[in-house]
């Protein structure tokens, strides 16, 4: 939990490893689903993002929206982002069980198969592909090393 302005937030922590059923849905933990709830909804906007998925709670993709319209200005790069990114996002509805549908356009711009990785990232998830999210891991650790300077600046480490 976060403390700031007496205001306590939960946050998306930790990992866990998932498998997309035949219609493509995808289990969300009780954990993640807990955050997502204390938020006030049950609904993920969820993006594409490189090479995996990122799912928001609706409060986290306004205030990041809200940014790119503030700030993001008139820079092509941003405008290309903006197209990619803003124009694949799907809303997710969790179902009964706490499932969401990840429509098949997302799967494939993730290159998801049925083996999935959930990360929590503080405010928001990571849905990984578990072959992308190995070798992903495997390029941190070995640069593990580059983060420290940063790290330190931050007074973290």
């Amino acid at each position: 939990m976060v403390r700031g302005s007496g205001v306590v937030k939960s946050r998306f922590r930790s990992r866990t490893d998932h498998i997309l059923d035949a219609k493509g849905r995808l289990n969300f933990p009780t954990r993640f689903r807990d955050v997502l709830r204390q938020s006030g909804s049950e609904i993920l906007m969820v993006a594409p993002w490189k090479s995996h998925l990122r799912a928001y709670p609706v409060a986290e993709w306004e205030a990041l929206e809200t940014k790119l319209l503030t700030q993001g200005g008139e820079q092509p790069k941003i405008a290309s982002f903006v197209r990619y990114v803003v124009g694949g996002v799907v809303e997710c509805c969790l179902d009964k069980q706490g499932r969401i549908l990840l429509p098949p356009e997302l799967r494939t711009d993730a290159s998801l198969t049925k083996e999935v990785v959930l990360t929590g990232m503080i405010d928001w998830v990571e849905i990984w592909d578990k072959q992308a999210w190995a070798a992903e891991t495997e390029a941190t650790r070995e640069g593990f090393e580059g983060h420290e300077a940063s790290l330190s600046r931050m007074g973290i480490f």
